[in-house]
């Protein structure tokens, strides 16, 4: 006995068509939302960050996605990654003033008592004057300036390459450890920097802004301009600067932001 012939399948009206696609539609939306929803309910509940260390005021399972972000990061990081430059009549004549913090507001400053102090092994203090790196070679960058707020401006910059610096006063063994710190004077406000960022071509120790010489509230006499970190990483009116093989404390960190902080 042969088996009877199946009957072919009867193809859908266009209306059951569009029907199906959104029934599809709709239900994927409907998982991925309960998802995200759940992950969003499992983050906000997930344990925060001790306060007082290096990094806080974040949950502990983003801090772990950051860390292991800029571990990643800094396996492909590479003095060949520039950022894009401009003409300087691009720049803007008077950069944008965000923060005055580590600037001794209340307090008068004055840029001639100032000496750059760097602290070498066993305690060992380099005092640095600003006619010193002055002196050395000038470098210029016209970039775009970004701050973690949204914001960007063109800039225009000038000063020394850190790395000049490094080189000329023989810190170089001090380049082969993991992390540079800097501090303001009053020890207000604090960043820390993987030594490839700090010692990357395009870091200056800067001295002037828009061609002229800096200004109090841009960090005179001496501040840092890091083009491939965020703003919060340049730090104003350098006082003191470290180096270890341990992170450094860094002001926004300790405030839940991304130590890395890398463009």
């Amino acid at each position: 006995m042969s088996k009877q012939a199946k009957k072919p399948k009867k193809e859908l009206t266009i209306e059951q068509k569009i029907n199906r696609r959104n029934f599809i539609s709709f239900a994927s939306f409907t998982v991925l939302a309960g998802g995200a929803y759940g992950g969003w309910r499992w983050l906000y509940k997930s344990p925060e960050e001790v306060a007082g260390g290096i990094t806080g005021g974040t949950r502990k399972p983003l801090r772990k996605a950051l860390n292991k972000t800029e571990l990643f990061f800094r396996r492909v990081f590479s003095d060949n990654h520039l950022v894009k430059t401009y003409p300087k009549e691009m720049a803007v004549k008077g950069a944008r003033v965000n923060s005055d913090i580590g600037l001794e507001a209340k307090k008068k400053f004055d840029p001639a008592t100032w000496k750059l102090q760097v602290i070498k092994k066993g305690g060992e203090v380099l005092q640095v004057s600003l006619q010193e790196i002055m002196a050395l070679p000038k470098t210029e960058i016209v970039y775009d300036f970004k701050c973690v707020e949204g914001w960007d401006e063109i800039q225009h910059w000038a000063g020394v390459k850190f790395i000049d610096f490094i080189k000329h006063f023989k810190l170089d063994e001090y380049t082969k450890m993991e992390y540079v710190g800097m501090e303001t004077p009053d020890k207000a406000y604090y960043v820390g920097l993987d030594m490839p960022s700090a010692i990357h071509p395009q870091t200056l120790l800067a001295y002037e802004m828009s061609g002229k010489p800096l200004q109090l509230q841009h960090g005179a006499p001496l501040r840092l301009i890091i083009p491939v970190k965020y703003g919060i990483k340049n730090l104003k009116r350098i006082g003191t600067i470290t180096f270890s093989n341990t992170r450094p404390r860094d002001y926004w960190a300790e405030e839940g932001y991304d130590y890395y902080s890398g463009l």
